[in-house]
């Protein structure tokens, strides 16, 4: 996972009216603590599940449900720490080509977006939270409508912070955009009827074209899609809104998604604790001396990494600036050092306990155990096949500036990055195992990275504790509300009848089960590049998985192939958000990477080729596991 602000671009939201500035930081400091507070909440809740159920075998009955329970308000307090940093998962290839004066009146335009979309739900949401108070939860028998208010007090906290942005704009850019917005909302009131009769049209005007121009423009993709679906059914249906929250809470209230906050978290601590930094050192230590050593160092480094972390600009911001000196030090060009960076943080999308796996098997029902198993190989594989073009590259190396480690300071770098190693390893054989969930195993990590940083590294800065919280918070928030919008979405598109068509279009695909294997390759790429994974797995995982399942595909393989795919498209130019961030995180014009990257892309295609059509590469090592 990747967010498209990641730090890097992010909007100037510094208010220039005192009175402004004031509200905005008074929500911050009631915000941003409380959700912080949540994430140490539910990390005491989980390990109090853990320990109750296999350590004194008297499992607390009450956990899972009350950490469901908070997700939900640290979801949406999170959307709101996320919005107010301007961290929202969003496209900004169209913002950065704009001027300063064009970029700001589509800001302005994205604030009066996201303010609809508050506005459209909110009435929907109070329905909702009245309908539940006399429904109470199973266990702790509270009323589901504590659950419910979460989105409320978010989405009204949301609306404040659009409208302290639009106080901010041009006057007359902040009334032309809402004059356009009224305009067009009473067009498609008024004009019911009419869309009554464009049929499947509709599809296209809502969720193609609508929500096609938010992403564009650089809304965040989580209000892209709230919109698109929130218009389309006032707009052609009589579907009652609040059955639009009611979709939204489902699709959070899910207890293997706080996987997303704690895994996110652990991956912010491993940096802290000094265990990237260590696993990067041993590896130079091995290798680092050959032509193109440092190269492969970057592959396996990545590799390692992002078994742990659930954000790729962690993982890469952990690992350029140990190895990019020396690089460029021996000649190599910065381009070609960033395009392996970002095709790396590609083939890392199937490394376990990758969120996008998790999540997969959260909207699916595919074994995350499986999953897991899966990804290990392929990555593998397509790492090998970086490495060979990475070392093709590096013929013009000096290799006069390095110098082979003594053998002794090689076992003391990997005597040190013991500990590092054996964290990876350990989360994953606690899953496949089933000794613990993907969520619970989170929690071992944590407690295991901590200990590492206090007592053998002895570099854990524990003032660094609340910032990464609040980066924990809002990296959260952002995934965790563009799932909840994308679940409404998914259950629009299925409930308008698209989701039988797009099957029965997949399934008619040409050349059976090889046709719909390339098509799906294609469209995860596209997705990847456009959506980001995560909400094109979340809109389109439940309705491809079962297509494929029907002709005879493997679903862990197909998820495999997904994620692999997608990684592509996010990481590709000229459109994909990791490509841009790769780029900024090596402080290069992105234009000037794309010539070097090409290879490495092609790299990763042959790979994807590879492992879509041998299917024991996905599945070799699963007991009972067939291919195509």
């Amino acid at each position: 996972m990747i967010t498209a602000e990641a730090g890097l671009d992010a909007q100037d939201l510094g208010f220039r009216r005192p009175w402004a500035a004031a509200i905005d930081r008074a929500i911050g400091a009631v915000v941003e603590p409380a959700a912080a507070f949540l994430v140490l909440v539910e990390i005491a809740i989980l390990a109090a599940g853990v320990f109750t159920r296999y350590v004194i075998h008297q499992p607390l009955v009450w956990t899972d449900e009350l950490a469901t329970i908070l997700l939900l308000w640290l979801a949406m307090l999170g959307a709101v720490v996320a919005y107010r940093r301007g961290e929202h998962i969003r496209l900004l290839v169209v913002l950065r080509r704009c001027s300063p004066a064009r970029r700001a009146v589509l800001e302005t335009i994205g604030s009066v977006v996201t303010a609809i979309f508050v506005l459209e739900l909110m009435p929907a949401s109070i329905t909702f939270f009245q309908q539940e108070q006399t429904d109470p939860t199973p266990a702790l028998n509270l009323p589901h409508s504590y659950v419910v208010l979460a989105v409320i007090v978010g989405l009204a906290l949301i609306l404040v912070l659009a409208l302290l942005r639009l106080s901010e704009g041009d006057p007359k850019t902040v009334v032309a955009a809402v004059a356009g917005a009224v305009i067009l909302s009473a067009i498609a009131l008024f004009g019911r009827d009419l869309f009554a009769t464009l049929g499947n049209l509709n599809l296209i005007i809502f969720f193609v074209l609508l929500v096609g121009a938010c992403v564009i423009i650089g809304i965040p993709i989580a209000f892209a899609f709230g919109v698109g679906t929130l218009s389309y059914l006032a707009v052609t249906t009589h579907v009652p809104l609040s059955t639009v929250a009611e979709r939204m809470n489902e699709g959070v209230s899910n207890i293997v998604l706080l996987a997303v906050p704690l895994f996110v978290f652990l991956g912010l601590l491993m940096e802290t604790a000094g265990i990237a930094r260590r696993l990067v050192e041993a590896l130079a230590s091995l290798v680092g001396h050959v032509r193109g050593g440092l190269s492969i160092v970057l592959v396996a480094a990545m590799y390692l990494v992002s078994g742990v972390s659930g954000s790729k600009i962690a993982d890469m911001a952990a690992v350029a600036p140990v190895l990019f000196p020396d690089m460029e030090r021996r000649g190599q060009k910065r381009s070609s050092m960033i395009a392996l960076l970002a095709t790396s943080g590609a083939m890392a999308e199937t490394i376990p306990p990758s969120l996008v796996l998790i999540i997969i098997g959260s909207v699916t029902g595919v074994s995350i155990a499986a999953l897991f198993t899966a990804g290990l190989l392929p990555a593998a594989l397509s790492s090998l096949l970086l490495i060979a073009v990475a070392l093709w590259s590096a013929k013009r190396e000096n290799l006069a500036l390095a110098k082979r480690a003594p053998l002794t300071v090689v076992g003391r770098a990997f005597l040190f990055a013991i500990p590092g190693l054996l964290l990876p390893l350990l989360i994953r054989y606690f899953v496949v195992s089933g000794i613990a969930t993907a969520t619970e195993v989170s929690v071992v990590g944590i407690f295991y990275t901590v200990l590492v940083g206090v007592f053998i590294y002895r570099e854990f800065d524990w003032g660094r504790m609340y910032p990464i919280l609040l980066d924990t918070v809002a990296l959260s928030g952002a995934i965790l509300l563009i799932i909840a919008t994308a679940t409404a979405m998914g259950w629009a598109l299925t409930q308008s009848g698209f989701a039988q068509q797009l099957a029965a279009m997949l399934a008619a695909a040409p050349g059976g089960t090889v046709g719909i294997m390339l098509f799906s390759i294609v469209l995860f790429i596209v997705l990847g590049s456009v959506l980001e994974g995560i909400p094109a797995m979340v809109l389109f995982g439940p309705l491809l998985f079962p297509v494929a399942k029907a002709a005879g595909i493997n679903e862990v393989h197909y998820a495999i192939v997904a994620v692999l795919a997608m990684g592509i498209g996010l990481f590709a130019p000229p459109v994909g958000v990791g490509f841009f961030s790769a780029s900024a995180i090596g402080k290069a014009n992105p234009e000037n990477v794309v010539r070097p990257i090409l290879p490495y892309l092609a790299a990763l295609l042959i790979s994807l080729l590879l492992i879509a059509f041998i299917p024991w590469i996905s599945l070799g090592f699963l007991p009972n596991a067939t291919g195509q």
